[in-house]
């Protein structure tokens, strides 16, 4: 609710301050007294275009504060959360703008930008009139509005969460046919080449295995040769016959050598010990030496190849078996891949069926409740002496979204067999005014906790028309906050809180000021508006009558 408004400094405001109050405010006044300033000075501090020059001649800036009572699940609470704002109880919004045009906003003393100021403002105030772009004649809102005629939370939840599983359902598709693309592109080479890894079968150190053996068989021939000659030496015509002689001389003079053999012999013994031992290790390197011709060919040709493979796939020797399991599992995701995308297209077709069932149920009790709409809202044109005007919401097919598959619009025609079409498009000023009351009357539970604000909704009209404009209005009233600004006496005094606008010329200057009514003082305002300038006996008896009824 709107609790007070201060301007200071604005087109023809010097200071002004207003306190609002729950029910119906009304707001009357001659013409040029200043009623739009107000609105402009509203609409200015919740980050509204509007003028492009606000502050008064001779100021160097003018300045709106405005002061809203927040409930505690008002929506005004999650655009301050959003935006980093505290809130208690009390919203408090100010705007200044200087003389060279610089505009600075703030919200409970935190600077705020006009797009903060605007997103509050949509959950704040409404303002409804001949020109109202912004709320009921704004097609893009009339789906929402019938939504929020029929209840339709639970069902629209529905539609939301479907949706939301059919877009993930088709992302999932969609993710895994270009993954299978990407594959199925390089699929002849993925299996040729698995086809020949897993010929070759690299292990992992092979490379360097194959390279000492290759090193070891290239120089294994020059080798060998030196060894087989040491073996001769050693051999039956070598060493080992030269020791063996020297034993057998040497052991048929030991007799007449009174023992001086005896340790040379030991000694020849020993070394005839250590000579076999280096006969059996030089023998058994000839045996390891010794290898088929063709291995070393083999041994070169699988080297080679694995190496080859390597700079194929710029990999190294030793990573081509881990290579090899990479391509191999990329191919099993192919072959896996087929399967997948089988399981989510049926996913997919189970996720369009549901949205399809919910959108179907939402479209089917929107026809429902339109019907229901216009007969409410055609029951309330007829009071307002529009009882030949026909109401309908139209509602068209559209491309389906998180809010279902349907176009929604409130179209009239007035008078019967005339064409229907959007309600600023064919009613005149006053019907048009009209028509908004009776639909705003309609969906007076759509949006709690805002004020509703009309300007001269009631222009074109008087008389019982009038009246049940008035009584329309105080309907609206009361469960919340309605501002009306209006010349018509009858709906003046149908308010529960009453001010006049006015002018006076004070040094030369002209200001534009708001005085509280009393009963008694309504009475002679109620009366201007009914007899003009001067005010008779039978205009303040006219006015009692009607502030009575």
């Amino acid at each position: 609710m709107l609790r007070a408004l201060d301007i200071r400094d604005l087109l023809i405001i010097d200071r002004l301050e207003i306190a609002f109050q729950p029910g119906l405010n009304v707001l009357t006044g001659e013409t040029g007294a200043g009623k739009s300033i107000l609105l402009d000075s509203l609409g200015f501090v919740l980050g509204w275009r509007g003028r492009a020059e606000l502050v008064r001649q001779g100021a160097e800036q003018g300045e709106v504060t405005a002061v809203f009572d927040l409930s505690a699940d008002h929506p005004a609470r999650a655009v301050l959360d959003e935006a980093g704002i505290p809130c208690g109880s009390e919203l408090i919004l100010r705007r200044v703008n200087t003389a060279e045009g610089r505009k600075t906003a703030w919200v409970n003393d935190r600077r705020a930008s006009g797009e903060v100021l605007r997103a509050l403002s949509e959950t704040l105030v409404e303002l409804h009139g001949q020109h109202d772009d912004r709320g009921l004649l704004n097609p893009r809102g009339h789906r929402d509005m019938l939504d929020a005629f029929a209840g339709h939370d639970d069902l629209r939840a529905d539609v939301r969460a479907a949706w939301r599983a059919r877009a993930a359902a088709e992302r999932a598709v969609a993710e895994t046919k270009a993954a299978l693309e990407a594959v199925r592109a390089e699929e002849d080479f993925l299996r040729h080449s698995v086809a020949e890894l897993d010929g070759l079968a690299p292990e992992q150190g092979e490379d360097a295995a194959l390279d000492v053996a290759r090193r070891r068989m290239q120089g294994a021939e020059k080798v060998r040769t030196d060894i087989a000659r040491a073996y001769d030496l050693l051999g039956g015509s070598g060493a080992e016959a030269a020791l063996m002689d020297a034993m057998r001389w040497l052991d048929g003079a030991a007799a007449e050598s009174d023992g001086t053999l005896d340790a040379p012999l030991a000694a020849l013994g020993r070394a005839m010990v250590e000579l076999t031992e280096a006969q059996s290790g030089v023998a058994a390197s000839l045996d390891a030496l010794d290898f088929n011709p063709t291995e070393l060919e083999e041994t070169e040709e699988r080297l080679f190849a694995i190496r080859a493979m390597a700079r194929k796939h710029g990999v190294l020797s030793d990573d081509l078996a881990e290579f090899a399991e990479t391509l191999r599992a990329r191919l099993a995701a192919l072959d896996a891949g087929e399967g997948d995308l089988a399981r989510q297209e049926a996913d997919l077709r189970k996720a369009r069926a549901a949205f399809d069932a919910a959108a179907e149920a939402l479209s089917a009790s929107r026809v429902e409740h339109a019907s229901a709409l216009d007969a409410a809202v055609m029951a309330e044109l007829a009071p307002l002496k529009m009882e030949r005007a026909v109401f309908a919401t139209a509602i068209t097919p559209a491309d389906p979204g998180p809010d279902g598959r349907d176009s929604v619009a409130f179209t009239v025609a007035t008078n019967p067999g005339a064409p229907a079409g959007p309600l600023n498009k064919i009613a005149s000023g006053g019907e048009l005014s009209r028509f908004l009351l009776a639909l705003k009357v309609c969906l007076t539970g759509e949006r709690a906790g805002v004020t509703m604000i009309f300007d001269e909704i009631d222009r074109g009209v008087g008389g019982a028309t009038a009246d049940a404009v008035g009584r329309r209005l105080a309907k609206l009233a009361q469960s919340g906050q309605v501002l009306v600004v209006t010349h018509s006496p009858q709906v003046a005094a149908r308010g529960a809180h009453h001010w006049r606008v006015q002018k006076q010329v004070e040094e030369g200057m002209t200001l534009s000021t708001v005085v509280p009514l009393a009963k008694t003082e309504r009475t002679d305002e109620i009366a201007r508006m009914l007899a003009g300038d001067t005010i008779t006996k039978e205009a303040r008896a006219a006015a009692r009558a009607l502030l009575e009824g």
